[in-house]
């Protein structure tokens, strides 16, 4: 019962229903799919939140210099605040952009708000 309060069941993403009805996943998989869903939306995609969403795909055509990745990073710490409020403490969360060639490298590292428990995900755009 404790973990239940602690670490509930969520909805896994994308919706799969299956035998035993919907797909679960713990708290940690339903953060990275929060996460993962912020990054590949491009803005306005989605009808009634059209600010939702950082469209990392659209990365891999820019310039790459560190000001740029400056940039970046600060709007996609200020798009994941928003999107995770509740599930990440917004003090932990730490964005690194790195980028070489045809290949985007996003890591985003966080704390969990009610559980405290660090986590770190790495996303790649382009060829890997």
């Amino acid at each position: 019962m404790a973990k239940r309060l602690t670490d509930p069941p969520y909805l896994s993403f994308p919706l799969r229903i299956g035998a035993q009805g919907a797909a679960l996943s713990d708290r940690g998989a339903h953060v990275r799919d929060q996460i993962e869903q912020v990054l590949f939306t491009l803005q306005n995609e989605r009808v009634f939140r059209p600010d939702f969403g950082a469209g990392v795909q659209a990365l891999l055509f820019e310039p790459s210099a560190s000001a740029m990745w400056q940039v970046t990073r600060k709007r996609l710490v200020s798009s994941l605040a928003e999107a995770l409020a509740g599930e990440v403490d917004p003090r932990t969360l730490a964005v690194d952009v790195t980028g070489e060639d045809a290949t985007l490298t996003i890591t985003v590292a966080y704390a969990l708000a009610t559980l405290g428990v660090r986590e770190t995900q790495s996303f790649t755009v382009g060829e890997a």
